[in-house]
């Protein structure tokens, strides 16, 4: 009896602690979501922290449905005056009580000064291994389906009006849920470099153009994020989940100049933490709705990829069958 009651007290000080620590931090993510001039790295539209395996996730008791299918779009604002949207197809499978993979197709459409462009983006494939039941293991890739190399005019087209960061990537993460307060660490890493040749000098300097960063044979560092995320349930229905993400770019990147010589892009290593909220109505136990928003509030000095976000709205539509 002294043993189940320590258990017991044990249990309902972790489940207290974690709480603490999240509502400690809720009213900060609330006042990052009224600031109005920020942009950092986005990551709600085609990044890998979108990943089922990387967002905040409820348990799901219902075992016999081992299949998930989502649709969802996403609008946002980007730097340069640059507005985005687009939309995804996504689908998981559990094959058994320890092993599963996620696949998702996305694509974007960049608008602003004057130019629009859209394309697909990414074809993204993780798999997922459980060795307890709160600790999950994620490996996989990216794929691009699109070079980064899209031109206007004959002229190339600076990263931040391209599908994809044209890069292939390896992905690797590992997920754990201590009384509900959910750790996501992840590393997204480049194997390949794209073939963008954008050069801000070949636009006269009554273009836009002339001022964005050149990112001619633009060589990418990596990423690592980790996000912790806390559930609230409204009712049976409606669950409210704040999340935080620091995303590090792990180096500089670089670039090629009009003399062939290689330029580190200074600023574009470092700290960009963003926050989300995300409300999910479960219309059954086998349809929900999200509602997903995000903005940063830390930011890199320099985002030459094209991925700087003020903010991202998502709507997703989830059947699990």
């Amino acid at each position: 009896m002294y043993l189940q009651n320590t258990l017991m007290k044990n249990a309902m000080t972790k489940s207290f602690l974690s709480k603490i620590i999240f509502l400690g931090i809720l009213p900060i993510m609330l006042l990052l979501l009224q600031t109005n001039n920020s942009f950092g790295q986005g990551c709600s539209d085609a990044g890998f922290c979108s990943m089922n395996s990387f967002k905040p996730n409820k348990s799901d008791s219902s075992s016999h449905l081992t299949n998930q299918f989502k649709i969802g779009t996403f609008y946002g604002s980007a730097d340069n005056a640059i507005t985005v949207y687009g939309g995804y197809l996504e689908y998981s499978k559990q094959i058994n009580n320890k092993l599963g993979f996620d696949t998702k197709l996305t694509s974007i459409n960049q608008t602003g000064n004057g130019i629009s462009s859209f394309g697909l983006a990414d074809l993204f494939l993780n798999f997922n291994y459980k060795t307890a039941n709160k600790l999950m293991f994620t490996v996989g890739g990216k794929l691009p389906l699109s070079g980064a190399n899209s031109t206007r005019n004959n002229l190339p087209l600076p990263m931040d009006y391209q599908a994809s960061l044209g890069t292939v990537d390896l992905i690797l993460g590992v997920g754990y849920e201590i009384n509900k307060l959910q750790l996501v660490a992840a590393i997204q890493q480049p194997i390949t470099q794209n073939k963008n040749q954008f050069l801000a000098s070949q636009y006269p300097p009554t273009s836009k153009l002339s001022s964005f960063q050149s990112t001619n044979n633009f060589q990418r560092a990596g990423d690592v994020l980790l996000r912790i995320s806390y559930p609230f349930s409204i009712n049976s229905k409606l669950r409210l989940t704040p999340s935080l993400l620091p995303i590090y770019h792990l180096g500089n990147d670089t670039y090629t100049d009009e003399l062939n010589r290689e330029r580190t892009i200074i600023g574009s290593q470092g700290l960009t933490l963003n926050g989300n909220i995300f409300l999910d109505y479960e219309i059954n136990t086998k349809n929900i709705i999200q509602i997903n928003f995000g903005r940063p509030f830390v930011v890199r000095d320099a985002r030459p990829d094209g991925l700087t976000r003020g903010y991202i709205f998502n709507l997703e539509y989830k059947v699990r069958f």
